[in-house]
């Protein structure tokens, strides 16, 4: 038992005390005590529960905040990590020649993680799927068959935050004594990846009912944008360097930065304007193709008012028939009087409103699908039709010089000039000018001397490989190729697609081959000498291209004799189509479905 006054002494004071007492080398015995042993240390598994606790409350409270302060950025991002890591390793195990019979159901998996990726984090992440889809050609089928699916409507958000948008854009609500329009309708009338429309009415004191689009962007978008960004950059540059080893970061740039602006609801006023100018200055569109008018002064960065226009969208098939008196009048709906021209006349007027903005303008519409088109009769002439064209946030601006180059390409495509197509694409860096000009027309070009290599007959493995060395030598120099191509070439293809779904009324590749070559006729500061060499290739173009002519109505003539014998048919476009699924099977050893063609 120990004396009293030891007892009495506080433990800390004693240890100190017999620490001093205690020579150096016996100090370490004093710890082992029995006075010591008193205290238990905690069990290690009591430590390590304490650490999960903590830690899972941390996690819990960063997703928390992230959730609601930050629109689930970071949790957007740790998930497309995951994803894409579960995909590069699943390649690397199971890409091998050893297990090729397997690699068609490795598509199928990775085309439903990234599908369910781009789904569920929405928002841009659904803008850069679309991307993907618009170049999913000469990606395995079932990449091509989901992504397809990305262009469906997008869910809306509700009334009560679209409320909040108002308050934090102008102050004050929608409608209402206060509002901002006297007419608000509260469920929109339609929904897409960044944006949804209200139809809404303008206060006016003369009583007028004059009704507009108004365009809010979803609110989350702007939060999550530059973390959904940072992620694309991120995954391109790991697999370009570490996973595939093909060239595809150098788009990351371009394409961020359009992305960027197409949040930016106060340039696409811009864009609209600047559009309804060429429009204006353009004789031969002028009266057939309109622009709504923009209300910059009810417009901000989250929000566009523009007139709202009554029509048929051009995704409504069976209404554009109608409309145009070519239906088969099967339906119960009431007759209308028809608008002139058929189908044909909208075509016309479409492809030659999107050749005019690559070759004349410099100023392409770089979402033209048949959702942002819309049909209506003429103000002024109501029995002529008049297309009416949408959403304006995504623009390219093209250089004297590359439209000067791309006209050159395509005259020279038409006139079967192959040395011109060759040279064009050896400037831009690309080192396979039959697939660069295949791509380009959107039907099969192979050059004098050239011998099809048919993969049909390979292993999964090996066709896989040949194609990636096939991309990588059309890719040679990324520095060089243009990068408004990328654009111009979802343009071309959303372009054939509509026409194409009405079955190819008009010759696609002879009116854009047509405004190509006129427009170097045309080109500013163009010495006499140089004009009249110009005016003398158009004229040579013009007979040449005759055959493209003869081609056509020969397609025509046999779609109406099989619908005439009751028989299914095919048109101008499907005949290409066709052809061009042959050429990507024999050459690439790829199946391209129906969705490719669609827009």
């Amino acid at each position: 038992m120990l004396p009293a006054f030891l007892r009495l002494t506080r433990p800390s004071v004693l240890t100190t005390s017999l620490s001093k007492l205690v020579p150096p080398h016996q100090r370490l015995r004093l710890s082992t005590s029995p006075l010591s042993r008193r205290t238990p240390k905690p069990s290690r598994l009591l430590k390590y529960s304490r650490r999960t606790v903590l830690t899972l409350c941390g996690v819990g409270a960063v997703w928390i905040v992230d959730r609601q302060y930050n629109a689930s950025a970071i949790t957007r991002n740790i998930q497309t990590f995951w994803t894409c890591s579960v995909i590069a390793l699943d390649y690397k195990l199971n890409f091998t020649p050893e297990l090729s019979d397997s690699i068609p159901l490795l598509h199928e998996r990775v085309a439903e993680r990234m599908y369910d990726l781009f789904t569920s984090n929405g928002g841009l992440y659904i803008k850069i799927g679309q991307a993907f889809a618009n170049n999913a050609a000469l990606m395995p089928r079932p990449m091509q068959e989901k992504f397809a699916k990305l262009f469906d409507d997008a869910p809306q958000i509700p009334y009560s935050v679209v409320k909040d948008v108002f308050l934090a854009e102008f102050g004050k609500p929608p409608d209402g004594p206060d509002g901002v329009f006297e007419v608000f309708e509260q469920k929109a009338a339609a929904s897409a990846s960044i944006a949804q429309v209200h139809r809404a009415k303008l206060k006016r004191n003369d009583g007028s009912d004059e009704w507009v689009a108004v365009k809010i962007q979803k609110p989350d978008v702007n939060k999550q944008v530059e973390w959904d960004l940072v992620a694309f950059r991120i995954v391109m540059w790991i697999y370009e360097k570490y996973i595939f080893d093909m060239p595809v970061y150098f788009v990351v740039d371009f394409i961020s930065d359009h992305l960027r602006r197409e949040l930016d609801f106060t340039l696409e006023a811009e864009n609209a304007l600047k559009t309804a100018e060429f429009i204006a200055a353009e004789p031969r569109l002028a009266d057939r193709v309109y622009i709504p008018k923009v209300y910059p002064e009810l417009s901000t960065k989250k929000v566009m008012v523009a007139e709202w226009i009554d029509g048929v969208r051009l995704s409504d098939r069976r209404g554009i028939r109608r409309l145009m008196g070519e239906d088969d009048g099967a339906d119960a709906l009431p007759r209308t009087r028809s608008l002139k021209g058929g189908v044909k006349t909208i075509m016309q007027t479409m492809v030659e409103l999107f050749s005019a903005q690559i070759f004349e303008w410099g100023w392409v519409h770089c979402d033209p699908h048949p959702g942002n088109i819309i049909i209506r009769p003429h103000p002024a002439h109501p029995r002529r039709p008049q297309l009416v064209l949408l959403d304006h946030g995504l623009y390219v601006r093209l250089t004297r010089e590359f439209q000067r180059e791309y006209a050159t390409l395509w005259k020279g495509l038409m006139t079967l000039d192959h040395d011109v197509v060759k040279g064009v694409a050896a400037q831009w860096g690309i080192g396979a000018p039959d697939i660069f000009a295949s791509a380009t027309l959107m039907r099969p070009v192979r050059f004098a001397g050239q011998e099809a290599e048919n993969l049909e007959n390979l292993s999964e493995y090996d066709r896989s490989v040949r194609l990636k060395e096939k991309l990588k030598s059309f890719l040679t120099d990324t520095d060089k190729i243009p990068k408004p191509l990328i654009f111009i070439g979802r343009n071309m293809r959303i372009v054939q697609a509509n026409n194409q779904s009405f079955g190819s009324p008009v010759n696609r590749i002879r009116i854009t081959g047509y405004w190509a070559s006129r427009s170097l006729t045309q080109a500013p500061d163009l010495p006499l000498l140089a004009r009249l060499r110009e005016y003398q290739r158009y004229l040579v173009f013009l007979l040449v291209t005759f055959s493209i002519d003869v081609a056509f109505w020969v397609s025509k003539v046999r779609q109406g004799v099989r619908l005439w014998l009751g028989l299914s048919s095919e048109g101008f476009e499907d005949e290409l189509e066709r052809s061009m699924r042959g050429f990507a099977k024999s050459n690439f050893g790829i199946e391209i479905t129906q969705e490719m063609f669609e827009g």
